[in-house]
């Protein structure tokens, strides 16, 4: 397996990376462990996990897991999401008692959506709770889980002295968080990519999306991991698992291959960029909204009815459980078309917005 040094730990870690939430029947504990067992006799060496992934059975599938694992061969990244130091605390104890290991190698500081909830982080003492726990040898290194644009990332990383940074990134949102991966290149800082395959939505939707696939990409998930940890900046991309053949066909798209060079990777942001047909890539120029609308989350989401039609659950969903965001504050839209005059992509904004708008409220009275 190829890998690449986390930021300036010293670390290297493969980079895919075995993701903890996508277990196909986590209630069995042993079969879902032999999967974990699996990503790691392949190559992969890096496994994140999380308190509540699976119905909170993630932690420990991999604690299981991991008593079979050579010590010292591997690197377990987990989180917590509270604000209090307190709660951290006792966050982190917790895991290691799950996870069976002496110390967590990647602590994040988890669920950071927004700059306001960041400054929550520091406030209630969560990220010195985490700063206080490496200085005792219980994690090693201290990281961030966020989904915020790029530029509200970078932010974060000026706040703290994080050692990396785990975030969605992928052929359908890279615009929306290269800011982040540019400051992470230039500090020296690891990155981990989420989601990597769209969160399903590109193999789910391989037709739509083969035009990512040049010449020596067997499929569009290949060609997207590849795009993936193409980045100079990108470490690890973490794909959730719920069999072996996604395992393989993941380990697969990366051996023996040469990343590709920088002329390749504008020519296929260029390529994605023309192609897109209706799908917002998440380039922010359409911000800041008068209203104080999140118009990126919404319209990312939106690209869920693009590619999966008229389903409104799917889409409340999203915004609920991947962006954070009330699907009832597009209704707040004020009709003054100022995001479709930069919208890049000549996107009709408006009338998505009140789509949404109508879903949510026709949720909101059923």
């Amino acid at each position: 397996m190829w890998t690449k040094q986390y930021g300036s730990t010293g670390k290297d870690i493969s980079v895919i990376g075995c993701g903890g939430m996508r277990f196909a029947n986590p209630e069995d504990i042993d079969a879902s462990a032999e999967l974990v067992l699996h990503a790691y006799k392949r190559g992969i060496n890096y496994f994140d996990t999380a308190p509540g992934y699976c119905a909170d059975k993630s932690e420990d599938i991999f604690g299981l897991a991991f008593k079979q694992m050579r010590p010292g061969s591997f690197y377990v990244s987990t989180k917590c999401g509270q604000p209090d130091g307190d709660d951290v605390r006792r966050s982190i104890e917790k895991s290691l008692d799950r996870l069976g290991v002496e110390k967590i190698n990647f602590f994040h500081i988890w669920c950071v959506y927004s700059v306001e909830r960041w400054k929550e982080r520091l406030a209630g003492g969560a990220v010195a709770a985490a700063l206080k726990a490496k200085e005792e040898g219980l994690i090693e290194h201290v990281a961030a889980s966020s989904h915020m644009p790029g530029d509200d990332i970078r932010v974060m990383l000026d706040d703290a002295p994080l050692d990396g940074v785990t975030l969605g990134y992928c052929a359908i949102n890279f615009p929306y968080r290269q800011a982040a991966l540019d400051t992470a290149e230039a500090r020296k800082i690891g990155v981990v990519t989420m989601n990597p395959l769209g969160g399903g939505l590109i193999p789910q939707n391989a037709e739509r999306f083969d035009f990512l696939r040049g010449p020596e990409d067997k499929s569009v998930v290949e060609a997207a991991l590849r795009f993936n940890v193409s980045q100079p900046a990108v470490t690890c991309a973490l794909v959730g698992f719920s069999n072996k053949s996604e395992v393989d066909q993941a380990v697969e798209a990366v051996e023996n291959f040469t990343p590709y060079d920088a002329s390749h990777i504008k020519a296929v942001r260029q390529n994605i960029l023309d192609k897109f047909d209706g799908l917002c890539t998440g380039c922010q120029y359409c911000l800041p909204c008068p209203a104080g609308i999140h118009i990126p989350a919404m319209m990312d989401t939106y690209n869920l009815r693009i590619l999966e039609g008229e389903n409104p659950e799917p889409l409340l969903g999203r915004l609920k459980w991947h962006w954070s965001v009330d699907p009832q504050t597009a209704s707040a839209c004020t009709n003054c078309g100022l995001c479709e005059k930069r919208c890049t992509q000549h996107l009709p904004i408006r009338e998505r917005m009140k789509y949404i708008a109508d879903i949510a409220k026709n949720a909101e009275n059923e």
